[in-house]
Order: structure tokens, then C-alpha cells, then sequence
């Protein structure tokens, strides 16, 4: 069973991130934030925090891998504008506080969570649930953001990348979600 302190201030840092990205980047990306945070929180509840990361290690980066050519593919081919085409909610600056805190609260939280899950830490497993609901759930919104757009069905950034990104995040989740103890 959970610990109830731990609840609560996860479902806090849950809601944090949707509430930043939307300072950052209006209503559409916060939802898409919360999806897979919130996504991440419920797995974190629904499953023991049992599994070594070394049960995980190789899906994990493997799809921390698969991020960073997501981004680039994003950023290559201009994602954020595209967005805020659909949204009406400008590119925030890079150097904005919001979208550092951000960055931090996700990517840099994504990071520790390796070295926090070798340790016990409730968090770690948390994190990496987020990660990997994220991954998984969220970033298949690529799919549906070219039916917002006023052209037919076409390519949007993002979208091809996403095709290695998720279901590597789908064999992640499924490894994390064994209920078995394992060394780290």
C-alpha cells in the first residue's frame, strides 16, 4: 500500500506539470501534460514498487533514446510552430522560467529517476512511470493534431519518431508493471 503523505504529494507534482505547461503553452498542451502524468500517477498506484530498474534498465534508456530523436525530429521540423498554428498560443521563448521549470520537472526529473528507483525511493518509480506513460500515451497525439489542421490528413512533426518512441514505452510499461522482486 501506498503511503498516504507520498499520495498526495505526488498528485501535487501530477497537477504541477500540466499547470506549468499550461503558463508555457496554453490548454492543449497542458492536457496532453496531464495525460501522462496523471496516466503516470495511476500505474504508480495501481503497481508494486518492486521491480529493479535493472529489469527495466534496457527499455528505459532505450526509450529515453527515442525521446531525444523525438525532440529532434520536433525541432527539425518545427513542431512548436505547427502547434501553435492549431492552439493560437505563441512558441514561448526557450529562455522562459516556466519552460525551465519545465524542462526540469520532466526531463531532468526523467533523468534521476534511474539512480532514485536503484535506491527504494517511491519517487523514482513515479517518475518512471510518468516517463513512460508520456511516451506511451501522450506522444500519440501526433496523430491527432493533423485533424486540427485545415489541410487533409497529413504528416506533423513528431509523428514518425513516435512510431519507435511508443511502443518501446508499451514494452517499458509492461516490464515495470511484473510484480516480482528482483536484485538491482
Amino acid at each position: 500500500m501506498k503511503k498516504q503523505k507520498q499520495v498526495i504529494l505526488f498528485l501535487i507534482f501530477t497537477l504541477a506539470v500540466p499547470a506549468i505547461g499550461y503558463i508555457s503553452f496554453g490548454i492543449v498542451t497542458a492536457l496532453i501534460f496531464l495525460a501522462g502524468f496523471l496516466g503516470g500517477y495511476i500505474l504508480w498506484l495501481l503497481t508494486p514498487n518492486t521491480v529493479s530498474f535493472k529489469s527495466i534498465k534496457f527499455w528505459y534508456w532505450l526509450t529515453f533514446f527515442f525521446f531525444i530523436i523525438h525532440r529532434v525530429e520536433e525541432n527539425v521540423m518545427k513542431f512548436q510552430e505547427e502547434l501553435s498554428k492549431i492552439t493560437g498560443v505563441p512558441v514561448p521563448e526557450v529562455s522562459s522560467i516556466p519552460l525551465i521549470v519545465l524542462l526540469i520537472l520532466t526531463v531532468v526529473a526523467w533523468l534521476v529517476a534511474p539512480y532514485l528507483i536503484k535506491r527504494g525511493y517511491a519517487f523514482g518509480y513515479y517518475i518512471a512511470w510518468t516517463f513512460f506513460a508520456s511516451m506511451g500515451i501522450t506522444e500519440l497525439a501526433h496523430f491527432v493534431f493533423p485533424l486540427f489542421t485545415s489541410e487533409s490528413y497529413r504528416y506533423f512533426p513528431g509523428m514518425l519518431s513516435v512510431l519507435l518512441l511508443a511502443p518501446t514505452a508499451w514494452y517499458g510499461m509492461f516490464k515495470f508493471s511484473r510484480r516480482r522482486i528482483e536484485q538491482n
